[in-house]
This record gives structure tokens, C-alpha cells and sequence, in this order.
């Protein structure tokens, strides 16, 4: 069976990738501009806005499963419609499929997200994560639809990356205090995603540790973790700031892990 990973370069699919091949399944995976190095999967460039392109892969893989993990971030061509023309894309040859969402599509205002949460978002991201939801829903009712909130591995990903420049004097910033959100490990996410993929669940799904933390507390279990100076780290409020987004954003993800083998941790467990 082939499991098709969309967005394999990136943090997640790369660790999907992993996995799935590690289980044992046939892994094919979609890059942007440069594929991982390893012999896990076969390799196929990928660009969400050509429909032709998205078809001619899906077509010539037959997969029997699909996981988003592409990001896109605010394109609305790639993260909103380039996942819907996905949907479309698996309904037309019969692929289960695999949505990774994630928590900007909520506002904060009631800080306290479950599945049954109706989308809010007050970004362009937030925006283009809600639209490809309503449209996966519509056109694929029976796939998954998982949203997660920061995901956290080694040096690669964003975060702890910010959090090494920071330590070490390479960036200048600040961790806010006042901005939290429920951490996700790499490794629990890729597993509860594709143990998802390989059961009949339908819909809206939450995948995110339960321990809520700010960024600067994130930033500093990381720190603490891989041997820097937490002191280091400059603290700041997010609120009164230009930025955009959500401040506390809180997805239960109590109804999910009650279904799965999968645990997944909480950030004061993996840090």
C-alpha cells in the first residue's frame, strides 16, 4: 500500500516520512523545491497550485492514503485552494485522506477550543486554514481533519531554531509571555496522524499535548533541554504589539486521544 506525503520536506511530512516507512508501507512524498536526502520515499515535485501537476501524481501512485502536511502559510492559492483541488483530487481516485489543520483558525476569544468549535480566525492564515477545511469537508466527508499547534522537534524546527538565536545572541526578539498554545512533539503528531489514516475516523480531530504554555515558558523548557542559558531569553507581552493573531488559543484534544493508542505528550513531558 502507498502512502502519499504531501509536504515531506517539511518538519512533519520529513517525520511521516519516517514512520510510515518504518511501518512498512510503500511511502511517496511531494517537495516544493528540494526533497529530503534518504532512500525512505520516492520523490515527486509538487506544486499545490497546478492541478494538472497534483492529478498526474495522484493518478500514476494510486495511494491508498494521503496526508497533508504541506504548509503554505498565508498563500491563499497553495494553503486554501490548493488543498481543496487536493480533496478533489483523492475523492476523484478513491484516496483516504488525511488533513493536517491547525489553531489559527480560532480567534482566542474563547481560549478553550474542542472538535465541535466553529472556525473564527482573524488572520490571512487562520483564513486560508478555515476555507480548506469547509472545503474538505464538503467534497470528502470521510476524511480527517486534524488541527495541531506548535510542533516541536530538534534544531529544524522553527521554534527551537528561534529559541537557539535568541540564547546565542543571533536574532534579536522576544518570547511573549502573554501568547500561549498546547505544544505537539514531531514524533507523537506524525504517529497519531498516521494511525488516524489507518482507521475509519471522519472529521474534525484535535492533536495537541495537554499542557498549555506561553512561548517564552516554551522557549525555556527548550533551552533547558538543549543545554542553553534560559536567562538569555528576552521576555516580552504580546498584547498593545502590531502583530496579528490569537493570544491564548487552548485545543482539547481529550475526545481524539480517547480514541487512539497513540499518546500524546504534553510539552512538560517531551522537554
Amino acid at each position: 500500500m502507498t502512502v502519499l506525503i504531501v509536504g515531506g520536506s517539511g518538519l512533519l511530512g520529513a517525520e511521516l516520512v519516517l514512520q510510515a516507512s518504518a511501518a512498512g508501507h510503500c511511502v511517496a512524498a511531494t517537495f516544493a523545491t528540494r526533497p529530503c536526502d534518504g532512500p525512505e520515499a520516492t520523490w515527486h515535485q509538487v506544486d499545490l497550485r497546478d492541478g494538472g501537476r497534483v492529478e498526474e501524481v495522484v493518478a500514476s501512485l494510486a495511494p491508498c492514503v494521503v496526508i497533508n502536511a504541506s504548509s503554505g502559510s498565508a498563500n491563499w492559492a497553495v494553503t486554501a485552494e490548493g488543498s481543496v483541488r487536493l480533496a478533489m483530487t483523492a475523492a476523484k481516485y478513491d484516496c483516504r485522506l488525511v488533513h493536517v489543520s491547525s489553531d489559527a483558525v480560532f480567534s482566542g476569544t474563547r481560549v478553550h477550543y474542542d472538535e465541535s468549535c466553529l472556525p473564527d480566525p482573524v488572520t490571512p492564515y487562520g483564513a486560508a486554514k478555515a476555507a480548506a477545511e469547509t472545503g474538505i469537508r464538503l467534497l470528502t466527508p470521510d476524511a480527517v481533519i486534524a488541527r495541531t499547534s506548535l510542533i516541536i522537534g530538534g534544531i529544524q524546527s522553527e521554534h527551537v531554531r528561534l529559541v537557539h538565536d535568541l540564547a546565542t545572541g543571533c536574532r534579536t526578539g522576544a518570547l511573549f509571555t502573554d501568547d500561549v498554545r498546547c505544544p505537539v512533539h514531531v514524533g507523537d503528531l506524525a504517529a497519531a496522524l498516521l494511525e488516524l489514516a489507518f482507521t475509519d475516523a471522519c472529521g474534525i480531530h484535535h492533536l495537541t499535548g495537554g499542557d498549555a504554555v506561553s512561548r517564552h515558558r516554551l522557549g525555556v523548557l527548550i533551552a533547558q533541554r538543549d543545554g542553553l542559558d534560559a536567562s538569555r531569553l528576552p521576555e516580552g507581552l504580546r498584547a498593545g504589539t502590531s502583530l496579528s493573531g490569537a493570544l491564548d488559543v487552548r485545543l482539547d484534544s481529550r475526545a481524539t486521544q480517547a480514541k487512539l493508542r497513540t499518546r500524546v505528550r504534553g510539552v512538560h513531558e517531551f522537554l
